[in-house]
């Protein structure tokens, strides 16, 4: 197994409702069965690489490499007393995605063909509008991902709330009326004042209330999805490490939306868990980040919805690696001619960034 750590800076300073940031930390993994390599990575602490590489590789080295779920739930076993969630989990993450890529590789068939697609693409939203843009950054961002076809745009909101109403205008504004504008506290809100955002948001054809008071709070989930106005849909989930994260979720009736992140539920074969989930409760499943992994995820599951076109990892993504996806009328739709995630990592261009 071979991993590594890059700390990317962003292209400006960025911000939600509960973090600011300058930094992206991708960690990326190999693993080889013979002369084939697969590829995956998680966006998350360097200490993520330390656990795949201490505890990891361990239990996954001399395993078959067929047998990606025995894999998995090695790796989760042997992360127990780390604590399975968080760091931990996001190493799991980037080694499983290296599994199942090395797996296609070896069967010399897309990820999308061995997991069973469902579909042939995948429906976009673009994602950013970070509390630190001004209004013309914000207005700019969003109304070119609307400009170039994406059906619906996010923005963030949360950090100070007595001036995310003027925001979400101007964003209406920029986009107009075909493209759904989406917001995103990132768990800012209090539940009362949460549903009184979105009264006023809903006056700007807001449709998508992302985690407006903490995804923990799964009684104050569900008291602003009971009471928040029709055809605004309350989703969560993105820090879900674990499916029974996702089963409490929608045991509560606390989403409208089921949100999931390969990146740090377990990979691949965590996100087919969440999407299990999603269709045991009849919910829509939606994809947190990651484009580049989880385009061929949302074509298998059947319950997927969008994914999100984040902007800090489409931008790292189209830096480090070949293969990336481009958008056709507002969709990713995975590389059929190309094995596996259909990605290579670009080692020279990636080293300047090397932590």
């Amino acid at each position: 197994m071979e991993l590594g750590v890059y700390t990317i800076p962003t292209d400006a300073p960025e911000s939600d409702g509960t973090l600011e940031w300058h930094e992206t930390t991708l960690v990326v993994a190999h693993v080889k069965a013979g002369e084939t390599s697969g590829l995956g990575y998680t966006y998350a602490s360097p200490a993520a690489a330390q656990v795949a590489a201490s505890t990891l590789g361990d239990v996954v080295i001399g395993r078959d490499a067929m047998d990606v779920e025995c894999c998995y739930v090695a790796m989760r076993q042997a992360v127990r007393n780390l604590g399975r969630d968080g760091v931990a989990a996001c190493a799991v993450s980037a080694v499983d995605i290296a599994l199942w890529d090395l797996k296609a590789r070896l069967l010399d068939v897309p990820l999308v063909s061995l997991l069973g697609a469902a579909r042939d693409g995948i429906a976009l939203y673009g994602s950013g509008g970070f509390t630190s843009y001004s209004i013309d950054q914000l207005t700019a961002q969003l109304g070119g991902w609307a400009n170039d076809g994406l059906g619906a745009v996010k923005m963030k909101i949360g950090r100070d709330p007595a001036a995310d109403a003027e925001r979400v205008r101007a964003a209406r504004r920029a986009i107009g009326g075909a493209t759904q504008l989406f917001v995103d506290a990132n768990g800012a809100y209090s539940a009362k004042l949460a549903l009184a955002h979105a009264e006023r948001f809903a006056d700007h054809g807001v449709v998508w209330f992302e985690e407006p008071v903490s995804s923990d709070d799964l009684e104050g989930l569900r008291l602003v999805r009971d009471r928040a106005p029709a055809g605004m849909d309350i989703a969560a989930g993105e820090y879900g490490y674990n499916v029974q994260y996702f089963r409490r979720l929608a045991e509560a009736g606390a989403v409208d939306v089921l949100q999931a992140d390969a990146t740090r539920c377990g990979g691949v074969s965590g996100f087919l868990r969440a999407a299990a989930v999603a269709d045991a409760f009849g919910l829509p499943l939606s994809a947190h980040t990651a484009p580049s992994v989880h385009a061929a995820l949302c074509c298998a599951a059947s319950r997927a919805r969008n994914l999100e076109y984040f902007h800090d990892h489409v931008r790292i993504e189209r830096m480090l690696f070949d293969g990336v996806l481009r958008p056709i009328d507002g969709e990713l739709r995975p590389d059929r001619s190309r094995p596996g995630l259909g990605l290579t990592f670009r080692r020279a261009d990636a080293e300047r960034f090397a932590s």
